[in-house]
């Protein structure tokens, strides 16, 4: 909780010329988003919660910040919150192939050539095979629209419950 609570104020980008609201903001939206669209799948909506943490970990880090959220997470959250943080990037980059038209915000489309470009077939065809690929979609999509300023979407402290739920079955403990 305190290194979301740290994300208020934070931003995608040190000089602020990202995304228009702070990671605390996004993050709340984002998983506002996949509560609605997902409300059963706990982890998805905490991925979600999570997913920039890289950003406020390691400033700057563009490429490596779904890597660094993940791996702050995992001890925590689990492997399937992990994966799916770590693959909101690769999504990305899979939506750019299979739907060119399909729009990003100025700063997601600033950061797809350094966190590797449009996919190729290829990697289409990987990414597509992977477990959680649809999950990582849905979490990028709602990552792409959770971007409002002015958007009320909660309070951080209203995640809480459902964080210590994800950690308790994460390792295997009743909540």
């Amino acid at each position: 909780m305190e290194l979301l609570l740290a994300c208020r104020g934070a931003w995608d980008t040190p000089d602020r010329s990202g995304d228009p609201v702070d990671l605390h903001d996004h993050g709340l939206q984002t998983a506002a988003l996949l509560r609605r669209s997902h409300p059963f799948d706990k982890e998805l909506q905490v991925a979600g919660l999570v997913h920039d943490l890289g950003h406020l970990l390691f400033p700057g880090d563009d490429a490596g910040h779904a890597d660094h959220a993940a791996e702050a997470v995992r001890p925590l959250l689990g492997d399937r919150v992990a994966r799916l943080v770590r693959l909101h990037v690769p999504a990305k980059r899979y939506l750019a192939a299979v739907e060119p038209d399909r729009a990003l915000s100025p700063q997601s489309a600033l950061t797809l050539r350094a966190q590797g470009g449009v996919m190729d077939e290829a990697e289409v065809r990987a990414f597509a095979a992977d477990p959680d690929a649809e999950a990582a979609v849905t979490l990028r999509q709602a990552d792409d629209a959770g971007k409002v300023v002015g958007l009320d979407a909660g309070v951080m402290e209203d995640w809480r419950p459902v964080l210590e739920l994800v950690a308790a079955r994460a390792y295997g403990r009743t909540p």
